[in-house]
């Protein structure tokens, strides 16, 4: 029977979510299995996610979709509930249909590719970030302060170009028991706090931390921790270019594509994930020109 997992987003049609997830069916032998890309507005949510049945093993779920999918899913799990964010749809079997599970995967990938880059700067596999700054206020922004919290930081610095726009990201926060310190983002004031900081992560879109760039480009002065940019479309983003230019630890939005679609694919078909399949599939994709994507 064939088994279909897709992953659901506006738009989509960048997403490399279907390379992991194919590389890792093959490597792991799974036939019939696939899985596509669907174009879904918060509008289209609703009549795909009653579309699905038992031929289906689960959803990969982005932007816009993260918030919009907990209202139709028929469980979520605690995680996902305190984070406000699913990014994971499991389709299950029930007494009449299917039941569905909403959780979410971006903090176990937002942890394995910080630890990437924090043994990468010479603090050991296992280390920990005592202080961290995160750029953004939106869903992936939450699942960061999660992330934060298992590796030690309780407190984060959140900069975001408006206050009035936190209080999702604020609730969250009280949910997961973390206090952080939110502020405007000021490209040139806020330098100071990133280059300080154990941990920066970007979870702004495409561009838009191109000022914070241009200042750190402009003002020099060597980061002293690791830089996790979650935009991997375009690659290298300029906040990673003038991060790594200027001495900087950087750790591309891809490594947390990788680990969380990793774990989705254990959730989804009850496999150890095939990780340096996926991981080497992924490397050939992003060395290809995107038009051959």
């Amino acid at each position: 029977m064939t088994r279909r997992a897709a992953v659901l987003g506006h738009p989509v049609a960048h997403s490399l979510s279907p390379v992991l997830h194919t590389a890792a069916y093959d490597a792991l032998g799974l036939e019939g299995w696939e899985y596509t890309a669907i174009d879904t507005t918060v509008a289209d949510l609703p009549a795909l996610v009653r579309s699905l049945d038992l031929g289906w093993a689960g959803l990969s779920v982005t932007m816009p979709l993260k918030h919009a999918v907990m209202e139709l899913v028929d469980h979520v799990d605690p995680l996902a509930v305190a984070v406000g964010a699913v990014n994971t749809v499991l389709v299950g079997p029930a007494q009449c249909g299917v039941t569905l599970t909403g959780t979410n995967t971006d903090v176990y990938g937002l942890v394995a590719a910080l630890r990437e880059g924090l043994a990468a700067r010479g603090r050991g596999a296992g280390a920990g970030a005592a202080t961290a700054v995160v750029l953004g206020g939106g869903a992936t922004a939450a699942s960061t302060l999660a992330a934060l919290g298992e590796l030690g930081c309780t407190t984060p610095r959140v900069l975001v170009r408006s206050l009035g726009r936190t209080a999702g990201l604020q609730e969250a926060a009280a949910r997961m028991g973390v206090a952080p310190r939110f502020e405007v983002l000021d490209a040139s004031a806020s330098l100071g706090a990133l280059r300080d900081a154990d941990v920066v992560v970007s979870t702004m879109p495409a561009y838009a931390a191109d000022p914070v760039a241009a200042a750190l480009a402009a003002h020099g002065g060597a980061p002293a921790g690791v830089l996790l940019d979650v935009v991997y479309d375009p690659r290298p983003t300029a906040l990673s270019s003038a991060w790594s230019g200027a001495g900087g630890t950087v750790v591309g939005g891809e490594r947390m594509l990788l680990h969380q679609a990793v774990e989705q694919v254990r959730l989804m078909t009850g496999r150890t994930a095939p990780v340096a399949a996926m991981d080497d599939t992924l490397g050939r994709a992003l060395a290809a020109p995107a038009s051959a994507r």
